[in-house]
């Protein structure tokens, strides 16, 4: 096998890879909806203070850690090899952009996962309820609200984090629009739908009384960012699966 067929054959593999990763990003989408559909999925009804979100951590834990976005966390990560596989379909014919985009969406994952409160905030339940000075729980407490507004989701010192992946999308998505490999279908959906999931991430954080809004724009924009990864998972299964010309 030539260099040529090497190189394809590694491609071949990094897309599999990828549409398995995206595979998963879904199972793990479909979760969060039904776990949010179940537990009433209102943001206003989350816990506010650090106290409360202390109490909901030590009666439910793993709601507790949903609530401070944990799964979405996690999802980031998971999603690095696809963004990684549709940069190498891109890259022949686009790759500065394509570049761009996944170093976006890799730097934005990155500030999501390291500063998601989820985790900080267990450990501090952990030791406020264990504590049994009144002085020692108001600085947990005090410690666990400058973790909130470091990690919350909305809050002003996440906005980098939640902003960079769905705008690194919409311009993966531009770049299937103009790119043969994929259907220009597929390049609009993720235009669109990221789009609208940047619009809500903006809104929610610059304009919290805009909450409802948001809100609405973030349901049929999570929609289309579902079917769009459908369809990004069919495509890199194909590629995947292209056979070699000898």
């Amino acid at each position: 096998m030539n260099k040529k067929h090497q190189e394809t054959a590694k491609s071949q593999r990094i897309y599999t890879l990828g549409g398995i990763a995206s595979a998963i990003a879904i199972l793990v989408i479909v979760a969060d909806i039904v776990i949010g559909t179940i537990t009433g999925a209102d943001l206003t009804a989350l816990p506010q203070t650090a106290m409360e979100r202390f109490n909901q951590l030590e009666q439910n834990w793993l709601l507790g850690l949903y609530n401070l976005d944990l799964l979405n966390a996690i999802n980031q990560l998971i999603l690095i090899p696809t963004f990684f596989a549709i940069y190498i379909a891109l890259s022949h014919s686009q790759k500065e952009f394509a570049l761009l985009a996944f170093i976006l969406f890799v730097t934005g994952s990155i500030i999501m996962v390291t500063g998601n409160a989820a985790l900080p905030m267990l450990e501090l339940s952990s030791k406020y309820h264990i504590a049994t000075a009144h002085t020692q729980r108001q600085l947990l407490a005090a410690a666990g609200e400058a973790v909130l507004i470091q990690g919350e989701h909305g809050s002003k010192a996440m906005f980098i984090g939640f902003a960079l992946p769905p705008l690194a999308s919409t311009l993966f998505s531009a770049l299937m629009v103009e790119n043969p490999i994929f259907r220009k279908a597929t390049g609009y959906l993720g235009l669109f739908g990221n789009a609208l999931m940047l619009t809500y991430v903006v809104l929610i954080t610059f304009i919290p009384s805009t909450k409802s809004v948001a809100l609405t724009l973030a349901m049929p924009g999570g929609l289309m960012v579902l079917v769009w990864l459908l369809m990004l998972t069919a495509k890199l299964f194909k590629l995947g699966s292209l056979k070699l010309s000898l």
